[in-house]
């Protein structure tokens, strides 16, 4: 009897225990979590304002948008709500398309639906059948999908929705996710496990997470994803994968998701059997067309080719003696009977070292504008360098008024701490995307360049390097959601503030409870500075470790390229330290509008941010702190430390509000962020005061290490590689 008692109450555990993993807060919801309305008052308000739904149509997107609503709602109101052809009483919610829906071809919305395109919708307040009803209407089916993630939206984010008015279209045609995703399903700079896509299981297995990660893109507006690396594997080309791309795309275009794929410009002869790659020869341009022509016969809607060519180590035109136009233009004629597009990566630098790698993408491709297909976007990163922690926007910008040039973003953390660190990104890609090339005068801001409206471009688009992978919670640090998510946001919207994306996603992912937004909030807005301070401030960048760029390493030296180096880049003396970028050095301003040159080139109007990227400063240089160069460094390090200490407090407050597993799942990186900042701060310091010979100001903090422990700091195995 005793025994049997014991076997019982360990049953009882183990069916607790599996109950507790079962509602476990993991994050693989991301901020579609549809959790019912806390706020009892606006919880009846939103009973009252949905009472039904009428939805018509069979078609597979929208009955994703029927299960959207049913489970969006079930979750957010607490209660089931039913569906009917016609409004029967107030509080109706139509949704759909002149042509699915008769109830909204009847509302005449003809001339508001033509001024949102084919992706955007109106979500509108108005009468239905005498019965005051909201209306989600679209153009196309997919817009219909959009305009009801945005609904629940407000619902999650609990917006009145009395009185709505919305009209929200796209400014950016092309808003694709670009995945270094291996054949192997190793991520290049990936730092959330395994790329999602199994490519030993495909075509016959379609994962849950497929359609989980289409969702997620779809909430957003994502419309493209690039499954494969940059660093591209000719395979991927070959009829073994595309019946594997095939079935992706299948899975994926309910949601409105375009598969691209990268093209290494090499393929005609790695599996064509050609004796060579020359875009000018016609025997490869047949290849191309004819492989093209391939693809649409397993992918009808396949977007087009991502290319980078020329570029550490990637084979393109100028194997060939030919020019970037030359390669991206054959690609181009053959993508183009189908539709389809090439988004040709201006990320560039040959195997001479230059003077000055920032100068390379525009010394190659400044002198092609005009040169391009209709349908080639050249894709610029946001700086000149490589995703640093801040750089100023790319010469490019502004530069080729008769080329589209579509904005490269990094979401993934490579130079930012990786996974464990929590950067916000928003203020990041709004810094750059609001920067004033004033190639056209004043106004002529990075933004309007990519939305075509400066020169009058129809083909924009916009790239995020993915931070996905087979983590459970997707991004590796719970915060990385809030890159995706923003990343997603300012596709769509540029104009939307990082402030309002934030609050957006706090209030969707945890709670709308002020005493949980105000300080995750404040987290998020100062998180990127923090990494900036106690990584590379002052216009500091490059000074990462070797290879894996985890950590600090300004002392690297003497690799096979100078311009792989930190030294290359801070060009720290016992004078002083930073890259002069003036007259007087490389003279990589003299790319720049002059207005911006006049700005940046001058030590007193350079903006601090920037300072060390354009200028070789002196120690003893005062800043408008009124501090020594050096004090402002050791100032700024320090200062990056105590902000993510100060994460640390502000997360301590929501301890109350949120569930123990994504508490702790933060609460034990920001330990490990501390720890790193500190790193950082202190191994940099000891470094550059090998240069300055000055103290570090007394009532700083101090190293607790020696420089030669931090030199000889060799972590292994780190991921991303």
């Amino acid at each position: 009897m005793i025994h049997k008692t014991l076997t019982l109450t360990a049953l009882l555990i183990l069916v607790l225990s599996m109950g507790r993993s079962v509602l476990a807060e993991d994050g693989y919801r991301l901020w579609l979590r549809y959790d019912q309305v806390q706020d009892a008052n606006k919880l009846q308000q939103y009973r009252q304002q949905v009472s039904e739904i009428v939805i018509e149509g069979s078609s597979p997107t929208l009955a994703i948008a029927r299960k959207e609503l049913t489970q969006g709602l079930k979750g957010l109101l607490g209660q089931d709500i039913i569906f009917t052809k016609q409004p029967t009483k107030a509080g109706a919610l139509v949704a759909g398309t002149p042509a699915s829906s008769p109830v909204v071809a009847a509302l005449q919305l003809n001339d508001k639906l033509k001024a949102v395109g084919p992706e955007g919708y109106l979500l509108l307040t108005m009468p239905v059948n005498g019965k005051n009803s909201t209306v989600l209407a679209a153009n196309t089916e997919v817009g219909v999908l959009y305009g009801t993630f945005h609904f629940l939206r407000l619902l999650q984010t609990a917006q009145d929705i009395s009185k709505l008015s919305i009209s929200s279209s796209p400014k950016l045609q092309h808003r694709v996710l670009n995945h270094w995703d291996n054949l192997d399903r190793t991520v290049e700079r990936g730092y959330a496990g395994f790329s999602l896509w199994d490519w030993h299981k495909l075509p016959g297995y379609i994962d849950q997470r497929y359609l989980d990660y289409a969702r997620a893109n779809a909430s957003l507006g994502i419309n493209g994803t690039v499954l494969t690396n940059v660093n591209a594997n000719a395979l991927v080309l070959t009829k073994e994968y595309l019946v594997k791309v095939a079935a992706l795309a299948d899975a994926f275009r309910p949601y409105g998701l375009k598969v691209y794929l990268t093209a290494r410009f090499s393929a005609p002869i790695e599996i064509g059997g050609l004796q060579t790659a020359d875009p000018l020869d016609p025997t490869v341009q047949t290849w191309w067309k004819d492989k093209a022509a391939e693809i649409y016969s397993y992918v009808p809607d396949f977007g087009g080719f991502l290319v980078k060519a020329n570029s550490e180590g990637q084979p393109g035109p100028q194997n060939y003696g030919r020019n970037h136009a030359d390669g991206a233009n054959m690609l181009a004629d053959a993508v183009a009977p189908q539709g389809g597009i090439v988004m040709w990566r201006a990320f560039v630098y040959d195997d001479k070292e230059p003077d000055d790698r920032a100068k390379q993408a525009y010394n190659e491709f400044k002198p092609l504008d005009g040169q391009f297909r209709k349908n080639v976007m050249v894709q610029v990163k946001n700086g000149a360098i490589d995703f640093q922690p801040r750089e100023p926007f790319h010469p490019l910008f502004g530069a080729m008024p008769k080329t589209p040039i579509m904005m490269e973003f990094q979401i993934t953390q490579e130079y930012l701490g990786q996974a464990t660190n929590l950067a916000y990104l928003a203020p990041m890609f709004r810094e750059t995307l609001q920067a004033d090339t004033h190639t056209k005068g004043k106004g002529s801001t990075v933004a309007k360049v990519i939305d075509g409206t400066l020169d009058n471009h129809t083909l924009t688009g916009i790239a995020g390097v993915a931070n996905i992978g087979n983590d459970r919670n997707w991004t590796g640090h719970l915060f990385g959601q809030s890159n995706w998510y923003a990343f997603g946001r300012l596709a769509w919207n540029h104009q939307l503030s990082s402030e309002s994306i934030a609050t957006e996603w706090i209030n969707m992912t945890f709670s709308t409870n002020a005493n949980v937004v105000l300080p995750v909030q404040d987290m998020l807005m100062t998180s990127r500075e923090a990494v900036v301070n106690y990584m590379t401030p002052l216009g500091l960048h490059h000074i990462m470790g070797w290879s894996h760029h985890y950590g600090p390493g300004p002392w690297i030296k003497d690799k096979h390229r100078a311009d792989w180096t930190s030294v290359y880049y801070h060009r720290a003396d016992e004078k002083g330290i930073g890259f002069d970028r003036t007259k007087t050095g490389s003279n990589a301003l003299a790319q720049y509008a002059p207005a911006v040159q006049k700005q940046f080139g001058n030590l007193k109007t350079c903006p601090e941010e920037f300072l060390l990227w354009f200028h070789h400063v002196s120690w003893d240089h005062k800043l408008k702190s009124g501090r020594t160069l050096w004090n402002e460094l050791c100032y700024r390090y320090s200062d990056g430390v105590q902000q993510v200490r100060d994460m640390q407090q502000n997360w301590a407050k929501v301890a109350p509000a949120l569930d123990e597993e994504r508490f702790a799942h933060v609460q034990s990186l920001l330990k490990i962020q501390e720890q790193e900042a500190r790193w950082w701060r202190d191994a940099c310091l000891l470094y550059f005061q090998t240069y300055s010979k000055r103290p570090i100001p007394q009532e700083l903090e101090k190293p607790t290490q020696t420089l030669e422990y931090y030199m000889n700091l060799d972590p292994q195995f780190v991921p991303g590689i």
